[in-house]
């Protein structure tokens, strides 16, 4: 695999002896201040899990339409279910695939109506709705959407999301150590975790240029871990400049960090830009982005980083069309607000309207 683009790291290291969780760590620490990006083996995750989760997803999006529409996300202020191709976007411009969103499962604190007006729940905790001026990223916790002709997906998804939390935390507390913090570090600032898994099909296009399957951006929160269907390129990463391919490797998930991972560690590690490029037709492809997270109330401290690094901390970088937020719901109510207009503008203008007077 020395031809890849990106470094290439084992997670069983970890469980090696004191030598090579040391060398892993320090593997670590340079793929994600060099890169932001790696593939990680040695997870765990058995190859009759992964061909239950493509068999999945390839029978959810071979459902009839009328199926996948009736749990549609324009039907949920939360901004889960399926989008249909063409209904997200990415700076703007519409990315060219469908896909099932799908966060962690709790009853909404407040429910919606279509004019933006919220109104507590009537399913809501007592006194955890009640205030007017409660952050807009409230807005974000709510149920899922599953279909109703097909029951398993929740159960694959569910042994999914429990098995790659397991592995998120062992990356985190690997991080924490490599950047000079305890072992506890990212445990006690995160809260309850806030995840949201993406099960996306890129159909073929025959124009004669490529589509954006997923234009150019950088992930809102701290870690990401991204599993493609065998064979199937697209994914581009930005390297000095460039862009370079990362098609999937056998056994490996791609793994980059997010913006508020850059923030803790004050540009020390760097969230990356990268984009995927739509297949070819007749041909498709499966992808599935597992996104771990603070909860949307957490805020990341800065990570008091030993001389050495803090050297080559780099300062978070200034984009005034995309700025960082320290708490993580801003980070993610900003990318959801972006990516589905059509889910904003009928559940909420509000948001909207005082975004666009400040």
């Amino acid at each position: 695999m020395s031809d890849l683009n990106l470094p290439v790291l084992d997670l069983s290291l970890l469980d090696q002896g004191p030598d090579a969780a040391a060398r892993f760590r320090d593997e670590l620490r340079a793929a994600t201040h060099d890169v932001g990006f790696f593939y990680l083996t040695g997870t765990g995750v058995s190859p009759e899990l992964e061909a239950s989760l493509l068999r999945a997803a390839k029978v959810f999006f071979a459902l009839p339409d009328a199926e996948k529409l009736s749990i549609e996300n324009v039907t949920s202020p939360h901004f889960r279910g399926y989008t249909r191709v063409g209904g997200e976007r990415t700076q703007g411009r519409v990315d060219w695939r469908e896909q099932i969103d799908i966060g962690p499962e709790r009853a909404a604190i407040w429910a919606h109506t279509p004019e933006g007006s919220p109104r507590r729940g009537s399913d809501a905790p007592s006194g955890s709705g009640d205030d007017p001026d409660a952050p807009g990223y409230t807005r974000l916790i709510g149920p899922n959407l599953w279909p109703a002709a097909q029951p398993e997906l929740k159960d694959v998804v569910t042994e999914w999301h429990d098995h790659l939390t397991g592995v998120a935390r062992k990356l985190l507390r690997a991080w924490a150590l490599a950047l000079g913090a305890e072992e506890q570090y990212f445990d006690r600032h995160f809260g309850d975790p806030q995840t949201l898994i993406k099960i996306v099909r890129y159909p073929g296009k025959d124009d004669p240029t490529p589509q954006q399957g997923v234009g150019a951006h950088k992930d809102s929160g701290v870690l990401t871990l991204l599993w493609v269907e065998p064979g199937k390129g697209g994914l581009q990463v930005e390297r000095d400049g460039e862009w370079v391919d990362a098609p999937p490797v056998p056994g490996a998930f791609v793994v980059n960090i997010g913006e508020l991972l850059e923030y803790a560690t004050q540009g020390y590690l760097r969230a990356t830009n990268h984009r995927v490029i739509s297949p070819r037709f007749p041909d498709e492809r499966i992808s599935v982005p597992f996104f771990f997270n603070p909860a949307l109330d957490a805020r990341l401290p800065t990570i008091e980083l030993p001389a050495e690094l803090a050297a080559e901390a780099r300062g978070v970088e200034d984009d005034p069309t995309n700025p960082i937020h320290a708490t993580y719901g801003e980070n993610a109510l900003k990318s959801r607000l972006r990516a589905h207009p059509d889910v904003a503008e009928r559940w909420h203008p509000d948001l909207l309207a005082a975004r666009s007077a400040s």
